[in-house]
């Protein structure tokens, strides 16, 4: 029988059959798969150490049930980002992704819906911490990141260096499990962020590294990964600019690691600088940089137009989260003539789903994949699954899915339904599947902004938008935007003789969603158009959004 997998110990597979090779290189610290490993086994008796840990087998849980602690990684870049999700493993806690971009409301909200029992976070973030942290009742075990910010320790915090020297607990430590949980929040239908709870083997096969490249077959045993990690001559050099606190960015690194690679971060990890970028990836021999749609792909381009760069090393742009439009893959193709870029398309709830792959000459068609065998379209009614050339549907994922929602029973039924008798992943994209068996992506079904690969969901930018007592309705609606793919337009109606400004309603979402989610204009209309059951007529405000912003 083939063995199934837990993040932590493909991890320790690998140190131990490469242990001498650099697995993370930031700045002036070069870490190889050996230290690495030491350090993760230090966070892991710490975390153990506070009682921290899995206190329910999944065998007793609901699928929207969590059993384990879960440690809040509300980090930058770094190599305590992956320590920090391989020690919580470790001690089969988990590790749960936190947005640095949020602000004291949203972060507050994050935290609690998680049921945080404990926190990692750079000392930049203290401040917020400290301002939310009697809201969080779960929250007991604080754990600082020194950085440039030269915030003190908050009462009661553990510095992070010091926490890693925590001797193994006299006890020894738990056996991690292929049940233990990954989880990865994102925004919900409802604007409000969700935790997708995945099992660890299930998502390590599908999307992170567990099934070989090129294969439909995952590792047969923890053997098979370390003879992939030997043979490999070093693995693979990643030059990664995207955060670790997207999906995305956590697959390719597993990915990486699982063939005994290296993860290489720009100096810079609070902003995209592009040279630092490029410079980086030629230093280090990068293979493959990952990007997210035009957002990552159009500063890069830039640079390279005004800068020398020896991009021959670099076989790969990985573009996924967000399009890359025909244009810009075009020009990426015309500077990098030897390069291929590839699109993937999937979600936290379906995990990789399709690809597709360009070269100078062979461009793929847009929005066209050619789809893993467990990827298909269900009908517009989730009763069977349809056939190669019979048109449009859901896109849907079937095998290895996601257990639920993080304590949402109800979107969790809806989201993963049973259709004859297997479970599906249904998150609502539309799409065609065409006769070739090629899948056609169409979109979102509902009113989503996709912003440079961050996911806007408007309910939650109208809310912050109608706390200004001036607001007496609002629509928010994406439009086209050459560098983002797409931004927010607010359409609002004010209360009669208000002489609020545009930059004072701006002012007010500001605090209470994130800078990115602050819609980038104002159209003021003398009624917002509802349905009679109250629902807001999205099309005729994004009409109304072109119209007057002269797009």
């Amino acid at each position: 029988m083939a063995d199934q997998f837990n993040l932590a110990t493909v991890f320790r597979t690998v140190a131990r059959t490469v242990p001498d090779q650099e697995v993370l290189v930031w700045r002036d610290r070069r870490l190889t798969y050996r230290e690495l490993d030491q350090r993760v086994d230090g966070l892991a008796h710490f975390l153990a150490a506070q009682g921290l840990g899995c206190h329910t087998e999944r065998s007793g849980l609901a699928g929207h049930e969590s059993g384990q602690d879960h440690v809040g990684l509300y980090l930058r870049n770094g190599n305590e980002y992956l320590e920090g999700m391989l020690g919580a493993y470790r001690a089969r806690a988990t590790a749960v992704n936190v947005n640095y971009r949020y602000v004291e409301e949203e972060l507050a909200y994050l935290l609690a819906d998680a049921r945080t029992t404990a926190l990692v976070y750079h000392a930049e973030f203290a401040p917020r911490v400290a301002a939310i942290r009697d809201r969080l009742p779960d929250l007991r075990v604080l754990v600082q990141v020194a950085d440039e910010s030269g915030h003190d320790l908050l009462p009661g915090a553990v510095d992070y260096e010091e926490a890693l020297r925590t001797p193994e607990p006299a006890g020894g430590m738990p056996e991690p499990s292929p049940d233990d949980l990954f989880v990865l929040y994102t925004g919900g239908t409802t604007g409000m962020p969700k935790g997708v709870l995945w099992r660890q083997d299930d998502i390590y096969v599908t999307s992170m590294g567990g099934t070989p490249f090129g294969t439909t077959e995952p590792h047969p045993s923890y053997d098979s990964i370390a003879e992939a990690a030997r043979t490999a001559n070093g693995g693979m050099v990643l030059l990664m600019a995207l955060p670790f606190m997207h999906g995305a960015a956590q697959w390719s690194t597993f990915h990486t690691i699982t063939n005994g690679g290296k993860i290489v971060l720009p100096h810079h990890v609070d902003h995209l600088d592009a040279a630092d970028v490029l410079s980086t990836a030629v230093r280090e021999g990068a293979v493959s940089i990952p990007i997210v749609g035009d957002a990552v792909a159009r500063p890069l381009i830039d640079e390279l137009e005004r800068g020398s760069y020896d991009m021959s090393g670099v076989a790969a742009f990985n573009n996924g989260s967000a399009p890359l439009t025909p244009g810009v893959r075009d020009r990426l193709l015309e500077l990098c003539p030897h390069m291929i870029v590839m699109d993937a398309a999937g979600s936290s709830e379906t995990g990789l789903q399709m690809s597709s792959m360009s070269l100078k000459g062979m461009e793929a068609e847009a929005a066209t994949f050619t789809p893993v065998p467990t990827t298909t379209v269900v009908d517009d009614l989730l009763t069977r699954v349809l056939e190669p050339g019979e048109g449009g549907g859901w896109l849907a994922q079937r095998g290895r899915v996601p257990l639920g929602y993080l304590g949402d029973e109800a979107k969790t039924a809806r989201t993963f339904p049973v259709i004859g008798a297997e479970r599906f992943s249904i998150p609502g994209d539309r799409a065609d599947l065409l006769e070739d068996g090629r899948i056609l992506l169409l979109g979102r079904d509902g009113v989503t902004i996709n912003s440079g690969g961050e996911k806007i969901f408007v309910e939650e930018v109208e809310r912050a938008l109608a706390a200004h007592p001036a607001v007496r309705d609002v629509v928010v609606v994406g439009r086209p935007s050459e560098r983002w793919g797409s931004e927010p337009v607010a359409v609002v109606q004010l209360a009669e003789g208000s002489d609020v400004t545009d930059e004072d309603l701006l002012a007010e979402c500001g605090r209470h969603v994130a800078r990115y989610k602050v819609p980038r204009a104002v159209v003021r209309v003398g009624s917002v158009e509802r349905s009679p059951s109250g629902k807001a007529d999205y099309r005729w405000a994004r009409s109304r959004a072109l119209a007057e912003t002269g797009v």
